[in-house]
């Protein structure tokens, strides 16, 4: 399959570092080749909240095919530092294992999108940012917000965890923005992108036949939610959408109700997003395809070689 090839104008990396003046020998037109589509079939075993005839709400398992050349993984606010120094040192364990589950992802034609939100001038001139601002412009079948807050039509308010007095630390320091960039411990590198603004995404996605997005990161009671490219604007663009659930956090203190232990508060959210958004899978599910999904089987070694 042939690449698709954008030429865009970058600017080179080094001077970007270095904050020199930028002149016409450091501009280059580089042509941006993104991810090449190729086969190969995801099994992900969702899981999903519904009432039953008896009226109560239990957890419901089923299991979908998804092509690899139609998903994408979108990283939301993995960032290397927070406010909530708690919240900080949860991410700085999480980063890891997410890498290796992103980098299997990746290894296996799933489209890799870093969100970093709030940091996209540390990513400017590099060809994973070009990739996303050259996108063709589509029209999406309902407005992009910028947030996407509680959506009382289609969900309880207010979330099961309390949000007044969200950071756990045993004492709060100043809430002033702490992050610069994604964490280092996460890798951005091949054919991934970088943005952290819904439209572009949305672009990317119907440039690329994405129809298929994975969330995964932090907070999923905040940002996995409600950024422009989180689980609910997604899930009203018409995508199919699916939140990793070993692979996120939640934002909350347990001195605020309802008075349970972090990791249960977490659980509590993601319970919500699975009755009202949308399922939730394990990220052991993007890590391996349908065996003989990916393409022509092998030679048999008993045959012999045909020149």
């Amino acid at each position: 399959m042939n690449l698709s090839k954008i030429s865009v104008t970058l600017l080179v990396g080094s001077v970007l570092a270095t904050g020199c003046q930028v002149s016409a020998a450091d501009l280059a037109v580089v042509p941006i080749e993104n991810r090449p589509k190729v086969p190969g079939v995801l099994e992900l075993h969702l899981r999903e909240r519904k009432v039953g005839t008896d009226g109560k709400v239990a957890a419901v398992e089923r299991t979908v095919r998804w092509n690899v050349a139609e998903t994408a993984i979108v990283v939301c606010d993995m960032w290397d530092d927070h406010h909530c120094k708690i919240a900080a040192q949860r991410v700085g364990v999480l980063a890891p294992k997410m890498n290796a589950v992103l980098t299997a992802a990746r290894d296996r034609g799933v489209m890799i999108i870093h969100a970093p939100s709030e940091t996209m001038n540390m990513y400017a001139g590099t060809p994973f940012r070009a990739r996303m601002e050259a996108a063709r412009p589509a029209t999406p079948p309902v407005p992009i917000e910028k947030r996407c807050d509680v959506d009382p039509t289609r969900e309880p308010q207010p979330l099961p965890v309390d949000r007044t007095l969200d950071c756990d630390d045993a004492t709060l320091g100043p809430v002033v923005k702490k992050h610069t960039r994604q964490h280092a411990a996460i890798d951005i590198i091949g054919f991934d992108g970088i943005s952290d603004d819904g439209r572009e995404i949305y672009n990317f996605c119907e440039q690329e036949g994405i129809k298929n997005i994975v969330l995964m990161g932090v907070h999923t009671n905040y940002c996995v939610l409600g950024r422009s490219f989180g689980i609910r604007q997604n899930v009203r663009l018409g995508r199919n959408v699916v939140l990793v659930r070993d692979l996120t956090d939640a934002l909350y203190d347990p001195r605020q109700p309802p008075f349970v232990s972090h990791a249960r508060g977490t659980e509590l959210v993601v319970e919500h997003v699975e009755q009202y958004w949308c399922p939730s899978i394990l990220s052991d599910d993007l890590t391996r395809v349908v065996p003989g999904s990916d393409g022509p089987a092998l030679v048999s070694s008993a045959e012999p070689a045909k020149h």
